[in-house]
């Protein structure tokens, strides 16, 4: 299985490394973004992020702004740091989503141990497949099997597929589904999911009724289809 991969955020070099060479010696994957508007791009753009370290107090984009942008869109945990200790702030942090609130200063063993802890809690560092349906998803190695018979599927077809999966039996309309696959800030053509909904339909054969047209909207997956035949 990968390196699992942690997102730290603060505005101070000399904080990022230290926090960055104790996550290394745990053996997990760092990127690094110096402000918030850099951990923004960063985020959205890299699906692979498992947990993200956040400073509050950072120039540009605080950490609140941050955090709040993050949990329009996702459910990965957020540890929150600052030189900050009143409780108002601390209640501020969990109101907004955060998983944990670390004041500084803090031991970079505490914060390694916290940050395991929460990846054992979430799940996320746990191999996970998805079956439904006769779909079978292995989330550890991006495949997807069919009755057996793995498909090759592009990167976004793979994360549309699991996006639906994810939201069976909710409708979904276009605009969320681009904000959700193909990131919040993408700016092309709505009817590029209609393209690759149609190519994923092609690739899963039969399964592919389980995606079904909401009319004047978008999208929903029902396998419950597969069950009525």
């Amino acid at each position: 299985m990968d390196k699992l991969k942690i997102l730290v955020v603060d505005d101070e070099d000399r904080m990022r490394k230290l926090i960055s060479d104790f996550l290394k010696i745990k053996e997990f994957t760092v990127v690094e973004a110096a402000n918030g508007e850099e951990a923004i791009d960063i985020f959205f753009s890299d699906k692979d992020i498992s947990l993200v370290i956040l400073d509050v107090m950072m120039p540009k984009m605080d950490g609140w702004e941050v955090l709040k942008s993050i949990r329009e869109h996702s459910k990965v945990p957020v540890i929150m740091l600052t030189a900050r200790s009143e409780e108002q702030d601390e209640l501020k942090g969990f109101e907004y989503g955060a998983d944990e609130y670390i004041s500084k200063p803090f031991s970079p063993k505490i914060l390694v141990a916290r940050v395991e802890a929460i990846l054992r809690r979430s799940g996320i560092n746990q191999e996970e497949t998805l079956d439904i349906g006769g779909i079978l998803v292995d989330k550890s190695a991006h495949s997807v099997k069919v009755d057996g018979k793995e498909l090759e599927l592009s990167f976004k077809e793979y994360e549309l597929l699991l996006y639906f999966i994810e939201n069976k039996d909710i409708a979904l309309s276009r605009e969320k589904i681009l904000n959700n696959v193909w990131n919040y800030d993408y700016f092309g053509d709505a009817r590029t999911i209609d393209t690759h909904v149609k190519k994923l339909r092609a690739k899963l054969g039969d399964k592919g009724d389980y995606i079904k047209t909401v009319w004047g909207m978008g999208y929903k997956f029902d396998p419950s289809t597969g069950e009525k035949k």
